[in-house]
């Protein structure tokens, strides 16, 4: 508990100021509207803070949109002690606790309105609902915790049952069911907190996700997904943000200005408590993109197959993509003569390849191109310092950014009400949201629709966030021959020599593009000598952590069934 109230005094406008931790405790905290606010404000960011490498490495190395080196998650090895893995895991679990305490301790506080104590609860339990929407997609059947204090009380905390998908499921509807019922419903002024009409969102996302889980398509979780993705389209007052790009940056004028972000992970530009930042740009970016000496992302990337879907080539003369239209390529993947008008934006913005080769203009930075596919990451980038000042008023600083992780966007409700309509019979709307969505990333409209444009559209607009293997995870409870295949069939290993090709056309003031792939001297290839990944229908579920498994046998047994609404209640 006191964990629970040392990272939990976040200030509501920010993230990020708080009391003194020896000012308070549980017993005199929660005692007006404000108190409530910042007790909540801390499941935004810190608990979630360990899931990030996971997040990654997950949601786009697994899924075949990110090259990540030797890592277990681009052949499907990972095991039951990988670090990663075991911190994803006890970030989700501790995000479940938090949100129960937090829950508990609004519960029994009298100071605050109860309006704002309703929101305050929603919040909680959207996030918790969340927490168990990875889980259930990343281990498959997990215990359900309700109440900590419960547990610990018991005795039974290293007893406890896993229980089926279905369970799980059933169990984050009622917990979204009970969050909608206390949010306010904004349709303006979005302010970064969850509203109704986010945790709808992700209810119908929920739902989609859900209809294939026995095995096959059910109609009925299919025509909800519907349901509640059209009520957000319609009622919320949200709408898709003009620039594709905008939606990424720091500048909550910029990313939310339509209010396309519906869930995010709000982060904060300090260390004080550490787990309150962003760090994905260390991962991500390269060496010297930024002055605080915490980048090292620069011999990983965006997949080459994740090129092919976009119609890109790293070996494709630079000056043809001039004419490329989807502006979500250059948003997600950083290629050889690309130029960024908002990073680096006191230099006059941002040129890749000068970057690379001029050690004036790019000092620290790697001297080569690294990037094993030919290109680097964008997304989950906030540029240098003087970006990030003049976007927020604050400093970064070593591994600390404020840079928000958006979770859930309205371009997904989008996508989710076009496959659940295509799904249920509804072409037209399915084929009017879908063009929706590829006019604003300035891509033509399409004159009809099948299910595998949607499936491709969903893997562009979402690239480098996190969400593609989830994609896989649901495909595979009802098509697993389907999902199988479409993973191996990518494209998932590097090229060779880009450098060179890259470095001449920089010497040549951008004139001379040599690609050398036939004769004697073969320089740049694909490497199609590494084989593909052997996946197999096990691959959809990773392992528990080995410690939790040791801790609690129970979790190698199988499955218990119970019935969720009748065993769990939320009565407030």
């Amino acid at each position: 508990m006191a964990g629970v109230l040392a990272l939990g005094l976040a200030s509501c406008q920010d993230f990020l100021n708080r009391p003194a931790e020896d000012t308070y405790n549980v017993d005199n905290f929660y005692e007006n509207d404000s108190q409530c606010i910042q007790g909540v404000n801390y499941l935004y960011n810190s608990p979630w803070y360990d899931f990030q490498r996971g997040f990654i490495k997950v949601g786009e190395v697994m899924s075949g949109n990110m090259y990540w080196g030797s890592s277990p998650y681009l052949d499907f090895s990972t095991n039951s002690t990988d670090v990663d893995l075991v911190n994803m895991s006890y970030s989700l679990w501790a995000v479940n606790g938090h949100a129960n305490s937090v829950v508990m301790n609004i519960l029994r506080s009298e100071g605050p309105s109860q309006e704002v104590k309703n929101q305050c609860i929603g919040e909680a339990l959207t996030l918790k609902a969340l927490a168990y929407f990875f889980m259930v997609r990343t281990f498959g059947e997990v215990p359900i915790i309700h109440d900590n204090t419960e547990i610990l009380n018991s005795g039974k905390y290293n007893q406890v049952y896993k229980v089926t998908r279905d369970n799980v499921y059933e169990y984050i509807i009622m917990t979204l069911e009970k969050a909608m019922s206390l949010l306010p419903q904004k349709t303006s002024g979005w302010d970064n907190r969850i509203d109704y009409y986010a945790a709808e969102g992700l209810l119908a996302k929920v739902y989609l996700t859900k209809a294939g889980v026995s095995g096959s398509l059910d109609n009925g979780d299919l025509v909800k997904a519907a349901q509640y993705a059209k009520d957000v389209i319609e009622n919320s007052g949200r709408s898709l943000t003009p620039a594709y790009s905008d939606v990424f940056r720091l500048s909550p004028a910029t990313y939310n200005q339509t209010g396309e972000p519906m869930i995010s992970w709000m982060w904060s530009a300090g260390r004080d408590p550490w787990t309150q930042q962003n760090t994905l740009q260390s991962d991500l970016g390269m060496v010297g993109f930024s002055e605080t000496g915490d980048l090292w992302g620069q011999w990983g990337g965006p997949s080459v197959d994740l090129m092919d879907a976009f119609g890109v080539s790293p070996v494709d003369n630079p000056s043809e993509r001039l004419l490329e239209k989807d502006t979500r390529r250059k948003a997600c993947i950083m290629m050889a003569g690309d130029k960024y008008e908002y990073f680096w934006t006191d230099k006059g913005g941002f040129d890749v390849l000068r970057f690379m080769y001029d050690p004036d203009y790019g000092k620290g930075g790697p001297g080569e191109f690294c990037g094993p596919c030919g290109g680097q990451n964008v997304k989950h980038l906030y540029g240098n310092t003087a970006d990030h000042v003049a976007a927020t008023g604050k400093t970064p600083g070593n591994m600390c950014y404020e840079l928000p992780t958006h979770i859930l966007r309205l371009s997904d409700v989008y996508l989710v009400y076009a496959e659940a309509s295509l799904l249920t019979g509804n072409t037209s709307d399915a084929l009017e949201y879908l063009n929706m969505v590829r006019v604003r990333a300035g891509v033509d409209p399409l004159n009809s629709v099948t299910w595998d444009d949607i499936w491709k559209e969903r893997r562009l607009e979402f690239a480098g966030e996190g969400d593609r293997w989830y994609d896989y995870v649901r495909r595979s409870y009802y098509d697993v021959a389907g999902a199988i295949a479409d993973l191996k069939a990518q494209r998932r290993n590097q090229w060779w020599n880009l450098n060179d090709l890259y470095k001449k056309y920089y010497d040549s003031n951008y004139t001379i593009w040599e690609v050398v792939t036939t004769g004697t001297s073969v320089l740049h290839v694909y490497d199609d000598t590494t084989p593909v990944p052997n996946v197999t229908a096990s691959s959809f579920t990773l392992p528990f952590p080995q410690e939790d498994v040791v801790f609690n046998p129970n979790l190698q047994e199988p499955a218990q069934s119970v019935d969720v609404r009748a065993t769990y209640s939320y009565n407030f």
